[in-house]
Formats: structure tokens, C-alpha cells, sequence
């Protein structure tokens, strides 16, 4: 039996940063950080995207208060802003567009999300660090 594709990038990514990275300088060791790195954001796109996108469909059918598939309403939204349908100032328009902004970073860019989540429970004192 063929494990998940998420277990063979896991799996990958692991070998690439525990074995081989530590026996490389230079060059070597920078591509293959870099491949490993692009394997655990395929790994997390795998892990999160499709709960992503029904999330996102979700927002877009609420928001458009019409029936769609993710990418068709993608684009509807697309022609009613442009259109000036949908003013930029919506407040349901900016939710959505942050809770997409926060899903895609949760996929390409993990740490900053977690850096955000921690600094809005530390309260504004620590804001500025």
C-alpha cells in the first residue's frame, strides 16, 4: 500500500533537513533548504487548502448572496468590485478578504501568522514589538 502523499512529503522534507542538510555547505545546503521548504508549503497547501476553499466558499456565497463554485464566485466578486458593485469600504468584503489573506499566509508563510496570533493576546502594550 502507497502511504498519503502528505505522509511521502512529511516523510521527504524530514530526510532532506535531518540527514542530508547537515552534510552540506554552501550552495547545496541552501537549495535543499530551500526544497524542503517547498515541500512542507506543498504539505500544508495538501493539509489546509481544501478546508480553505470551503471556507472561502462559504464567505463568497454569504457575501454575493448567490450559488457558486469557489472559483466562479472568485471572479464575481472580482467584476463587482472593478465594477464598483461592491464597495472596497464593505465591512463583509474586508473580513473576507483578511480571513483569505490569513488562510493563504497559513499555507506560504506559517510563522507569521503564529508572530500575529501572539501579539493580539498580548494585549497593546506589546504591540509595537
Amino acid at each position: 500500500m502507497i502511504p498519503p502523499a502528505t505522509a511521502l512529503l512529511q516523510a521527504t522534507a524530514d530526510y532532506l533537513e535531518h540527514e542530508l542538510l547537515p552534510t552540506l555547505d554552501g550552495y547545496h545546503r541552501f537549495q535543499t533548504r530551500i526544497a524542503a521548504n517547498v515541500l512542507r508549503t506543498a504539505l500544508r497547501e495538501a493539509e489546509l487548502a481544501p478546508a480553505h476553499d470551503a471556507a472561502a466558499g462559504a464567505r463568497l456565497r454569504a457575501l454575493l448572496q448567490r450559488e457558486g463554485d469557489t472559483a466562479t464566485l472568485n471572479r464575481a466578486l472580482h467584476d463587482a468590485i472593478a465594477s464598483g458593485a461592491m464597495p472596497l469600504h464593505a465591512p463583509e468584503l474586508v473580513q473576507h478578504l483578511r480571513q483569505s489573506l490569513r488562510e493563504a499566509l497559513a499555507i506560504n508563510n506559517p510563522r507569521w501568522t503564529a508572530h500575529q496570533h501572539q501579539h493580539q493576546h498580548q494585549g497593546p502594550e506589546h504591540a509595537t514589538e
